[in-house]
């Protein structure tokens, strides 16, 4: 097996796993949500067929914007300040996240935020009236995280997607028997503390570059 194949099976597993662990299942909709954070990109498929394309903001190397399968779970006029004039809420695990407008129009395209998606205004109405409560969203993105973000050190109190990865794996290798849930908490901790004995590691409960090769999430 080539490098290159082997890295490709890998990506293909490890968003098998994000795209597949959310709680809930959708059925056909008529309305999806797409955001490409390769691209910066948010697109509304409406019945199979892209109906309109945004520009977005989305989270910096140290706070990303969690990438998964997830729906809209509140819609509000205004947070006001900085969340601009829509505020779409969604029902990421591990903290309050959502798409929204902003009074920095000036930094739509770069990577800014604390994890949200942020909009132009006049944009973030236009989707507003469109979609509904219960919409679903797929972002897809950087799965290990980029720049200072990539395979960063993972401990209790730690949150997204790369502790999603490691909680996976770790239930995979029945040493965590708690919520595939992107929190680490101290069974998160535990479990990571059983595998670092089990392969005869110095015991601290922090995840780093060795446990991610070990786990088989990096080559």
């Amino acid at each position: 097996m080539t490098k290159t194949y082997s890295v490709f099976i890998q990506t293909f597993l490890l968003f098998s796993i994000l795209f597949t662990s959310s709680n809930y299942a959708y059925a056909e909709q008529d309305i999806v949500i797409n955001i490409d954070l390769f691209e910066k990109k948010l697109t509304v498929i409406e019945n199979n067929k892209e109906k309109k394309n945004y520009d977005i903001a989305i989270g910096s190397d140290l706070s990303p914007t969690p990438i998964g399968t997830y729906k809209i779970t509140e819609k509000a006029l205004s947070w006001g300040g900085g969340f601009g004039s829509r505020w779409l809420g969604l029902n990421v695990p591990w903290g309050i996240y959502g798409i929204h407008g902003t009074n920095k129009p000036y930094l739509i395209g770069e990577n800014v935020s604390s994890g949200c998606i942020r909009m132009q205004n006049k944009d973030v109405e236009e989707l507003y009236e469109m979609i509904t409560v219960n919409t679903p969203v797929y972002i897809k993105g950087p799965i290990m995280g980029v720049g200072e973000g990539e395979y960063k050190n993972l401990s209790v109190g730690s949150k997204g997607n790369l502790v999603q990865l490691v909680q996976q794996r770790l239930k995979g290798l029945t040493l965590y028997d708690g919520e595939i849930n992107g929190i680490f908490g101290v069974k998160t901790e535990a479990a990571v503390r059983e595998f670092q004995k089990m392969k005869n590691l110095s015991v601290n409960g922090v995840v780093s570059f060795r446990e991610y090769f070990l786990l088989g999430l990096l080559e």
